[in-house]
């Protein structure tokens, strides 16, 4: 059995930036407040609660019992909302969109990563309580990106439209998706609990908003998770004076721009606009803009004074929706959190608001890379063995595997640097000799060794090539492997949605994730089931 471990940094699946943030280098430490270890979570307990105001606890305690009224919660759950009442108790947060079915995998290890934070918290700080939370990214529009889930190969897709904030669609239209669904999942009896899952979620509650809530409550409320909905009235009061700061002094796209030049070197993720924030109805979501004196709503002939938009926010702060640029903050102001915890696009997109936090004086999370996971079968890790297979190779590219593959099978070295080295030297006395006699002679020394390295690199290539035919068989079974663990030469976790797994775990799926997950380690799981 491979038992090698996969580093995030050595998994090939990161992106520069973020491997030199698990590597803590110093060019980007400006950028965040405090690297995630177990120790740091200390002063950022001091820092947050220092910076939290209870009243913001209690509107916070209030609208999270509204939007619990409707569905069952856990004792533990119930717990978790009354403590966020007191000062004592701090949130570690992950955030989601609203797939549908939850999407991809990653769904649950954002959410068992957090779950597993919060525990690992409670036992080091005893003093105080951790809630963990899933903020749902009920404001979204991208509702391509939402509607559909892949399972077993195939993509199952709601074919309906949404112009809106995602979370107030209509679920009206999945009693069809939930036949074709049901069809696909057969008659077994984790099968029928999946079919439950999805109808009592999905077609027992009218949009999508409450439809996830219940989804996500249903998977992880035995451990005491919160689902919050930040598309709420009295939530966006709380958050008043950054939106009115947003609408007139632009503070984000002056202090993100400025942290966008010192990453230079990396891709950027998001580019601020002017002004980063959406005006939002039932079926609108649009961009404010300002345009010679008056705030305009794009694509849309809805206009604003300065007056007129600044009253609107002190009437209708729901109508304002935050964008990828201002959510973070509407998230740090309403929550009493210690950390934010995503996948790596997310967190290369929080490396840019630092310098923003720092500029409305709101405390900045730590920030943490969700876990993420390979689920693979005994069958699976029994092939791996057989094929004398580490991890190592099984995560890298496939034209990699078949030749590292091909380089462990082989009687003889295929690598032929031995020689090449062997040739480099001969050529080394060669050209001493022409230095000493004919200088004008090392030129043609010089293009003899190239001409001759290059033979030897063709040689090398034709080798590896007929040891790759001779080894057909055992090659093919690696690449097999590969693409069952790795669909599409991708990642499983951004692939697969969990319901082909709950098929043949049932419950223990989530069980055995939140018993193995380690949220604060920097390795990329393997986990057998």
């Amino acid at each position: 059995m491979p038992t090698d471990c996969i580093s995030y940094q050595n998994s090939g699946y990161f992106s520069p930036l973020m491997n030199d943030y698990l590597n803590q280098k110093s060019n980007l430490q400006p950028l965040y407040n405090r690297f995630p270890t177990i120790e740091n979570f200390e002063k950022q307990i001091l820092e947050k609660q220092a910076n939290f105001d209870s009243n913001t606890r209690n509107t916070l305690v209030t609208v999270l019992h509204e939007q619990y009224s409707t569905i069952g919660i856990s004792n533990l759950t119930h717990q978790n909302i009354e403590a966020l009442g007191t000062a004592n108790t701090f949130t570690v947060t992950t955030g989601h969109q609203l797939n549908l079915f939850s999407g991809p995998l990653y769904f649950l290890y954002k959410i068992i990563s957090t779950i597993n934070l919060t525990n690992e918290l409670k036992a080091t700080y005893p003093a105080y309580n951790f809630v963990p939370v899933y903020w749902m990214a009920t404001e979204d529009h991208d509702f391509d990106e939402i509607n559909y889930f892949n399972f077993k190969g195939k993509k199952l897709r709601w074919n309906t439209e949404s112009s809106g904030p995602v979370g107030r669609l209509s679920t009206e239209g999945l009693e069809d998706f939930f036949k074709i669904f049901a069809l696909e999942l057969g008659h077994t009896t984790n099968a029928n609990k999946l079919k439950t899952i999805f109808e009592r979620a999905y077609l027992e509650h009218s949009n999508l908003a409450d439809a996830t809530r219940h989804l996500a409550n249903t998977l992880f409320g035995e451990f005491g998770l919160v689902i919050i909905d930040a598309d709420n009235k009295d939530l966006k009061q709380l958050f008043n004076p950054y939106i009115k700061e947003e609408l007139t002094k632009q503070t984000s796209y002056k202090a993100v721009t400025e942290t966008i030049q010192k990453l230079s070197e990396y891709t950027i993720q998001v580019n601020p606009r002017e002004i980063n924030l959406f005006f939002i109805e039932d079926n609108l979501r649009e961009r404010i803009i300002f345009e010679k004196d008056k705030y305009l709503v794009n694509n849309t002939e809805i206009t604003f004074s300065e007056k007129e938009i600044l009253d609107l926010v002190n009437t209708n702060p729901e109508k304002f929706s935050p964008n990828v640029i201002m959510r973070p903050l509407y998230q740090e102001v309403i929550l009493p959190n210690l950390c934010y915890i995503g996948g790596g696009g997310e967190i290369a997109y929080w490396l840019e608001l630092k310098s923003f936090f720092d500029a409305v004086h709101v405390s900045f999370p730590i920030l943490l890379v969700r876990n993420s996971v390979l689920l693979a079968t005994d069958k699976q890790v029994s092939k791996a063995d057989k094929l004398e297979l580490t991890w190592a190779n099984l995560f890298a590219k496939q034209t990699d595997l078949e030749n590292q593959l091909a380089e462990k099978l082989s009687s003889f070295s295929i690598d032929l640097t031995p020689q090449k080295e062997q040739l480099q030297k001969q050529f080394k006395d060669l050209f001493e000799i022409a230095e000493q006699t004919d200088k004008s002679f090392v030129g043609a020394v010089k293009a003899q060794e190239k001409k001759q390295i290059k033979g030897l690199e063709k040689l090398e290539k034709r080798l590896l090539k007929a040891q790759k035919r001779k080894l057909k068989d055992q090659l093919e079974r690696a690449t097999d492997l590969q693409n069952e663990l790795f669909p599409n030469h991708g990642l499983q976790e951004r692939q697969n949605n969990f319901s082909e797994f709950y098929l043949a775990e049932g419950n223990h799926l989530i069980s055995k994730l939140q018993h193995n997950l380690k949220p604060l380690e920097q390795n990329f799981d393997i986990i057998i089931i």
